[in-house]
């Protein structure tokens, strides 16, 4: 297993893993040691970093049961050590598994041909083919030459230099996988979807993940019937190898003997060799797409969590439906619900004017609509509406929003838990708005696998998939902060350092004690330790309004009580916690550093209680035109590194946030139809979904078109998405082209003009 990362990095990597710090902790305030790489780099040398000691920790145990069960030898250990991957490990270990059938050098060695194999080998001219007439496989000259050529060929397949050779044979010819109907189908429902692969043929260097995915789908179902091709010159300049060296007597040998030897190769490398060549490019290429699937579902789920909230407006969240109606929810500016409802398109009740009205009165100017059943005819719904200036004189627009996972999340024990008096339709409604209001926060409540944004999700390893979406959960929650007195409890349990338990304690001790004052009393709760503390610490935010709002409103004092201190071992000490509000924990700046702002400051002429503000970030400026971050760092005694998130924390806005600079949800007044597209037109739309074969963008006319991989070319992104084959993400604004429009189908081709900044 390698990756393209500097062997220091890695090490710094590992070091800072095994010490049980976080990948967002690293990515933020560990850069220099990580040579400032991003948090999927870092997962990836994570993933690798555990994979190897997994295979570490399989092979001792092997060795351990061989060793107990008599059977390891000094050869069979060597062997399983130089192994260097899964496959290789069980392709030496399978024969010796319990329960598996005796193999055939196997049962030659206990015949006690072993030493004759190796005679020949090692010195032909004192080999000894004695005949045992009353011996099973011993009792011809051609059962005990066949019982050797079996032990021979065992030891060339498993021999790593041997193994090592025929794989450069084969990364020097044309292996191709090859799928074609199987013999064993009984014409399922899924037939037709895998007509691309009834009779298709790929060199194995140049086959797509979705292709190897959609492969494996059908053979699981017993649609398709795979092999791999390894050409016969793969075979000949093997044979001719082994022959004239690797597996070469060391002194002269008669004829039948060389023929012997021939015979042990040819079988070694069909009947063991070219099984395991299969089986490794297989698990190869299964593990290649499963990777570029679980990656391509990261991003979407990123890029979707890090969409702008909708902030400052009453939202209308509605779940569309035709016979039990639409399910609405309005929601307030800081997303309480403030009424509910169920309006009928299509019966007498169709038109609920006075509730409608009662939208004017509250000033409700945006319609958030759930894309599911019945999303169109909604739509138009309201378009029409607008269209007569029903709302008049309120300014109301509407969106449509992906409404996966929404009817799942509404029966959970989180949805009744947050919202027992209402109807679990109703919650859909209010899940629905809260998605545009602020989707990280609603978001997280959802398992991603049920947010619909990944392609064969039920195909890949459930293990990896989930351990890679809880780190773009945890990315994401941490970066863009939390303020730990407001924050619902789901949100709280995926910051970096903490864990559901952490979590319930936090939320159970401010709704005791009154909210927090400052990031020192997380050190008060119960679970929190140092280092979960040192994790946590600063992706944590005390916002000084809402601090103010909620000790005006609460009747006992914000400030824990003055407890003696503990003794050494019972409970915490609240000695050390300062009982007063810090303006560094408003910012992105960890406390470990706080020294460093304050020094920084000094130098700078500003102080604590202007940070955000112009006057200081004028000052900042300045200093940094006159002497540079590098100087300035020195100076102060850091890294430039850990200055840079000084300055950044000092001179951001206050309630800075991460997800400004990404696009917010989309927002129009009028509805167009398919019909109303003509190939050549130039459309802005937005990213739905990402796949392994392209992008699908919804350009407003209820059907999303597909920009195919091919029209994705690096030319047409910005400089920082030209890397790897991750191009776009769902949210990104694009500018297309129409290519096609196929009204029967329901499809619309698209090229990519660019994506917009």
């Amino acid at each position: 297993m390698q990756t393209c990362v500097e062997r220091w990095v890695c090490e710094n990597i590992i070091k800072l893993l095994r010490e049980e710090n976080t990948v967002p902790f690293m990515v933020r305030y560990r850069k220099e040691l990580i040579n400032h790489m991003d948090a999927d780099a870092v997962r990836d040398v994570q993933m690798n970093y555990e994979s190897l000691c997994s295979l570490s920790k399989k092979t001792q145990s092997i060795i351990q049961t061989l060793n107990k069960d008599g059977v390891l030898s000094n050869e069979l250990e060597w062997d399983l050590r130089s192994c260097r991957s899964a496959d290789e490990l069980d392709h030496v270990y399978s024969p010796y598994k319990k329960g598996s059938k005796l193999t055939k050098a196997r049962r030659a060695k206990a015949l006690g041909l072993e030493e004759a194999a190796s005679a020949l080998m090692d010195s032909p001219h004192t080999l000894d083919l004695s005949v045992c007439s009353c011996v099973k496989g011993l009792s011809t000259v051609e059962e005990v030459a066949t019982g050797v050529e079996n032990i021979l060929a065992d030891m060339i397949a498993k021999d790593p230099e041997t193994l090592t050779y025929v794989k450069t044979l084969c990364e020097r010819s044309s292996i191709t996988i090859q799928s074609s109907v199987s013999k064993t189908q009984n014409k399922s429902k899924d037939f037709d979807k895998f007509h691309l692969y009834f009779d298709f043929t790929c060199n194995v260097q140049r086959i797509q993940p979705h292709q190897t995915l959609a492969i494996n789908r059908g053979e699981s179902l017993k649609i398709l019937s795979v092999k791999v091709n390894v050409p016969d010159r793969v075979k000949t300049d093997f044979t001719t190898w082994c022959i004239n060296n690797r597996w070469r007597p060391k002194t002269f040998a008669r004829g039948e003997l060389i023929a012997l030897i021939r015979n042990a190769v040819e079988d070694s490398f069909k009947r063991l060799i070219l099984p395991f060549l299969t089986r490794s490019y297989r698990t190869k290429l299964t593990c290649a797409a499963e990777k570029e699937s679980i990656a391509m579902f990261a991003r979407n789920l990123r890029t979707i969590l890090l969409v702008g909230p909708v902030r400052g407006c009453v939202i209308m969240g509605v779940d569309p439906g035709f016979r039990h109606g639409c399910k609405i929810a309005i929601l307030s500016q800081t997303s309480q619900i403030q009424h509910t409802d169920v309006l009928y398109l299509y019966s007498v009740r169709r038109y609920s004017v006075p509730y409608l009205c009662s939208c004017c009165s509250i000033s409700c100017t945006k319609v958030v609509i759930g894309n599911g059943t019945a999303c169109r005819e909604t739509e138009s719904f309201f378009s029409d509406l607008i269209a007569r200036r029903f709302f008049h004189p309120l300014d109301v627009s509407y969106c449509i929003t992906n409404e996966a996972g929404a009817s799942i999340y509404s029966v959970s024990p989180e949805a009744v838990k947050e919202m027992p008096e209402l109807d679990p339709n109703l919650r859909s409604a209010v899940s629905i708005g809260r998605r545009v209001q602020d989707p990280l926060a609603e978001l997280v409540k959802i398992d991603p696998k049920h947010l619909g944004i990944g392609t064969y999700q039920h195909d890949v390893s459930s293990g990896a998939l989930k351990a890679s979406l809880d780190g773009v959960v945890q990315e994401c929650v941490s970066f863009v902060g939390v303020d730990i007195n407001i924050c619902s409890e789901m949100l709280m349990r995926h910051v970096a350092g903490l864990s559901a338990g952490r979590a319930r304690s936090i939320a159970e001790w401010r709704e005791q004690k009154g909210p927090f004052i400052n990031r020192e009393q997380l050190k008060l709760v119960k679970g929190v330790g140092p280092k979960s503390y040192q994790q946590c610490a600063g992706f944590i935010r005390l916002n000084p309004q809402t601090l103010h709002s909620m000790k005006a409103s609460c009747d006992q004092p914000a400030a824990p009580e003055e407890k003696p201190v503990a003794k050494k071992g019972k409970g915490k000490s609240t000695a050390n916690v300062p009982p007063s509000f810090n303006p560094l924990d408003q910012t992105c700046i960890h406390p470990e550093s706080y020294h460093v702002a304050q020094k920084f400051l000094a130098l700078v002429g500003g102080s604590v209680d202007q940070i955000g503000s112009a006057g200081l970030r004028g000052c900042v400026e300045s200093k940094v035109r006159a002497s540079s971050v590098e100087d300035l760092a020195s100076t102060l005694q850091t890294t430039p590194e850990t200055l840079k998130l000084v300055i950044d924390g000092l001179t951001q806005p206050p309630g800075f946030d991460i997800r400004q600079n990404f696009g917010q949800a989309d927002f129009k007044r009028g509805i167009v139809s398919m019909n109303d597209l003509r190939v050549g037109t130039v459309l802005t739309g937005r990213v739905d979904n990402t796949t392994l074969f392209g992008a699908f963008v919804d350009i407003g006319v209820g059907r999303s078109g597909l920009i195919h991989k091919s029209k994705i070319t690096m030319d047409k992104l910005p400089v920082s998405q030209r890397r790897r084959s991750l191009a776009l993400g769902p949210g990104e604004r694009v500018e297309v082209r129409v290519l096609d429009v196929d009204t029967e189908r329901g499809r619309i081709s698209l090229d990519l003009i660019r994506v917009l900044q």
